[in-house]
């Protein structure tokens, strides 16, 4: 996928995701050969109020290019203003947030509400055409708001007309829930509506899932959002496959610890021990996730108050595991819950301002 001097052909790009995708979860998805990566969404009026933790999730670090934010608003002005403040940081895209169905989003008008006008879609994006110079713009869509509502056409061609480089599309609509498979069908159809480069989204776990989504469907490059959690090594072992015709397979659980210990560090330096331990659980659980012993791991991680305390707890669940010390577990149940929510160890999980793909 060849966007300017942008070349995506072979590559995956990295979703942004709220409480996911910081500095230190995009230097990791980096390090293992993700071509392109999204700061987490952030909100187009906090942009242009120089609010602090708008800020922060907007800032990224010059050796992090190519790189893209993505915004969240409904009004073609006021983002229009937020890309010219956002372009003096200098992404390689800026993307319209036109998907996320969280209530917190859509009560006020924006996310997936979006999707009922593809007018204002075309009018956002020609905003932000204009304020954003060379700056690509794209737009991050779903199919409509329910199976009777589909107007992935008449919103993908307002993204082209109104000078988009290309678009995401997740195949499901508002109102699908994540144990309803993504429908790859409508990537094929939409890719043959418009002449812009098609990003496919939704029920990629693997690499294999990758180059199914290419072959059925022709879109030029696929986004990964919970495929890429305590999974970095789905842009590696894809890019094998791309460049070589090989994927190497699953990491070994050396390398799954040695990376999430790695993880971990970043985000110390990142968040400040305190601040990061949550951040560090859930990503320690995310990447021991298709292993045995995940329940006795949740349980000492949450029981847990130190970031050295965390540390040790992955070196001794990596020796029991080469050990083979832990009982058979249902590892088919853990994935199931994992796809139907993302912190699956919670009884109730926080509201998200993104969508998990």
């Amino acid at each position: 996928m060849q966007i300017g001097q942008l070349d995506l052909s072979k590559r995956l790009l990295l979703a942004p995701m709220a409480d996911v995708t910081d500095y230190s979860f995009r230097e990791i998805a980096k390090k293992f050969g993700a071509g392109l990566t999204f700061t987490q969404m952030v909100s187009a009026k906090g942009v242009l109020e120089n609010d602090f933790e708008t800020l922060r999730y907007l800032a990224f670090n010059k050796n992090e290019k190519p790189i893209g934010v993505q915004l969240l608003g409904s009004d073609p002005e006021l983002i229009g203003s937020a890309v010219k403040e956002i372009a003096k940081y200098n992404p390689d895209v800026i993307d319209i947030n036109c998907g996320c169905p969280v209530e917190n989003v859509t009560k006020h008008k924006m996310g997936a509400c979006l999707l009922d006008s593809p007018q204002l879609i075309g009018k956002i994006i020609s905003s932000m055409k204009k304020a954003a110079g060379e700056i690509h713009i794209s737009a991050k869509l779903r199919l409509g708001g329910s199976d009777k509502s589909i107007n992935i056409f008449e919103n993908a061609k307002a993204a082209e007309d109104n000078g988009a480089s290309f678009i995401i599309v997740h195949a499901r609509t508002k109102k699908d829930k994540y144990d309803t498979d993504a429908d790859w069908e409508w990537l094929a159809k939409v890719k043959s509506k418009i002449k812009i480069p098609v990003v496919g989204n939704g029920s990629v776990f693997t690499p294999e899932d990758v180059v199914k989504m290419k072959e059925q469907t022709g879109v030029d490059s696929v986004m990964i959002a919970r495929g890429a959690l305590g999974n970095p090594f789905i842009f590696s072992r894809y890019n094998s496959i791309s460049d070589n015709n090989f994927d190497p397979g699953p990491p070994g659980i050396d390398l799954i610890t040695e990376t999430a210990i790695e993880h971990c560090n970043k985000l110390i330096r990142e968040y400040g021990e305190f601040r990061a331990l949550n951040f560090m659980k859930k990503n320690v659980i995310w990447y021991y996730r298709d292993f045995n012993g995940i329940t006795k791991l949740v349980e000492k991680l949450m029981a847990c108050n130190s970031a050295n305390g965390i540390i040790d707890i992955i070196n001794e669940h990596n020796d029991k595991i080469k050990l083979q010390n832990y009982p058979d577990e249902d590892l088919k149940i853990i994935q199931q819950k994992f796809k139907m929510k993302v912190l699956f160890w919670l009884v109730q999980e926080p509201v998200f301002s993104e969508s998990f793909g």
